[in-house]
């Protein structure tokens, strides 16, 4: 097993005439090192089902692979997809059996060869938060959560309540288990370099039982709540509540201060608001 270095990444790039763009938040991981330190940071014991989206040449799809997991990648480039069995088959050797690819956008994929139980990928800057929202979502079956993104999405992701941070992101993110900021990856280890740090997230998933219809009603509230930040929970609630009387009935009936404001609530509060609101006449 051989992981991609600096020289192989440019010279696959040449290869296939790619040109990387901010439009699709393409910044490849190039040093191997790297790599090995986000495996290794994922924690995943034994041998697990890993989905990874965004794998673009190939740099953290061979680390996973190096540590002994099946890994399932999502890539929507046409040119990417195209390239990365080939580049696997030649630096994966046997371990290649153990990979396989969805050419396919993240966005819109509904269903995985198999069960997914961990993610892991450097996710395209530009879609990562509702990529990262759809697929834990979708796939109940992950349990451990590790990917890349901007440094301040990292921060907002695991922010907690009450920080100026602390958003829809957070809330809706830490209601599938406990997110924390993992780690901070400096621009020079990609190409090309990004304009600022990147940050790794874990989410150690908790929530198994789901209901969907639960879930989508607390989300809109949530979204609702922070939708005028600056504004109490009595008036920023009015319009998802029906009257601003209404928002506070309800508030009170969940223990919750009017003249709150919504990043001072966590994800028990907002549930408990959620029921409340179910529950009030």
């Amino acid at each position: 097993m051989t992981l991609l270095t600096a020289r192989d990444i440019r010279e696959l790039a040449a290869d296939i005439g790619l040109r990387p763009t901010k439009q699709k938040g393409q910044n490849f991981v190039i040093d191997p090192n790297t790599v090995r330190s986000i495996v290794t940071t994922a924690g995943l014991e034994g041998k697990r089902r890993v989905v990874e989206i965004g794998p673009g040449l190939g740099s953290l799809t061979l680390g996973l692979l190096e540590a002994g997991h099946d890994v399932t990648a999502v890539e929507i480039d046409d040119v990417l997809a195209a390239r990365l069995p080939a580049t696997i088959a030649d630096f994966a050797g046997d371990d290649a059996e153990r990979f396989s690819l969805v050419h396919a956008d993240a966005l819109k994929v509904t269903e995985l060869p198999a069960p997914p139980e961990a993610l892991v990928a450097n996710l395209p800057y530009n879609v990562a938060v509702p990529v990262l929202l759809r697929f834990l979502e979708l796939f109940p079956s992950l349990t451990t959560v590790l990917v890349m993104v901007q440094l301040e999405v990292a921060e907002r992701l695991a922010a907690a309540p009450g920080s100026r941070t602390y958003g829809v992101p957070s809330v809706k993110a830490q209601w599938y288990g406990e997110v924390s900021l993992a780690g901070r990856i400096g621009k020079n280890v990609f190409w090309p370099a990004p304009n600022i740090d990147s940050g790794l997230v874990r989410i150690d998933v908790t929530r198994t039982e789901r209901d969907p219809e639960a879930r989508t009603r607390l989300f809109s509230l949530v979204d609702a709540a922070f939708a005028q930040r600056r504004k109490t929970l009595r008036a920023a609630l009015s319009s998802w509540a029906g009257s601003p009387q209404r928002a506070e009935e309800v508030l009170v009936a969940a223990g919750i201060d009017p003249k709150t404001r919504g990043e001072a609530l966590g994800v028990s509060d907002f549930e408990r608001l959620a029921e409340a609101a179910g529950h009030t006449p």
